[in-house]
């Protein structure tokens, strides 16, 4: 039995980001639109400008085109890559105890399935690693998607196990460092932290029930 459980939290985060603010803070946040309205920045989350999340001029550095992330390889070796990496996240969900569906979805937050990401921070590969903590975790090629994923489990194992499975908590220090989440005793009360989680526990959620589904409906045929 696996050490999570679904996790259930509603938070608007976009469903295709055009643009990346870089904040003030340091942080980078993704939205599909910006306008200034009223004094105020608003980030559009979705292309229909029913939810947004507004920002002081002040608070934000400036606009780029996002996802900032390096070309994606092309078609003979993106299929290569997609079959290495997948087969390296059932081998560390296997290790650590940790859902594929949960790796799967840290993976898609972090670089989209492109092994060759690298974040406007320094962050490389699928998930993601800044080269000082992938040296901690003996990751030679954060390029390399088995060595990454492998990488990437074992700090999130090890996440978990500090704030005792309380996944948005580790999912908050796997974005935003396990220094900001100790310092405000919860999620940090920042804008792209707390959109990171919400979207890495949607997309967990959306996996955890298709996969429920399909074995639902296999257990039914077999009948």
């Amino acid at each position: 039995m696996k050490r999570l459980a679904l996790v259930m939290l509603a938070m608007t985060t976009p469903a295709f980001a055009a643009e990346r603010a870089t904040l003030a803070n340091g942080f980078l946040m993704d939205c599909h639109h910006h306008a200034l309205v009223d004094g105020k920045v608003r980030l559009y989350t979705e292309a229909s400008e029913k939810n947004y999340i507004e920002f002081a001029p002040a608070e934000i550095v400036g606009f780029e085109t996002a996802p900032d992330i390096a070309p994606a390889p092309a078609a003979k070796s993106a299929t290569a890559s997609a079959g290495d990496w997948h087969e390296a996240m059932a081998d560390a969900g296997h290790t650590h105890n940790i859902d594929v569906a949960l790796l799967a979805s840290v993976v898609q937050a972090e670089s989209g399935g492109n092994p060759k990401a690298k974040s406007h921070a320094g962050a490389q590969g699928l998930m993601q690693l800044m080269p000082k903590t992938a040296s901690q975790l003996g990751v030679n090629d954060s390029y390399q998607p088995e060595e990454n994923v492998r990488g990437g489990a074992t700090y999130l194992d090890a996440l978990l196990t500090r704030y005792h499975d309380d996944l948005p908590l580790a999912l908050a220090a796997y974005n935003a460092g396990p220094a900001a989440v100790d310092k405000y005793h919860g999620i940090p009360p920042y804008h792209e932290t707390q959109a990171y989680v919400a979207r890495v526990i949607r997309e967990f959620n959306r996996r955890v029930r298709n996969r429920q589904t399909s074995q639902n409906q296999s257990s039914n045929g077999g009948q």
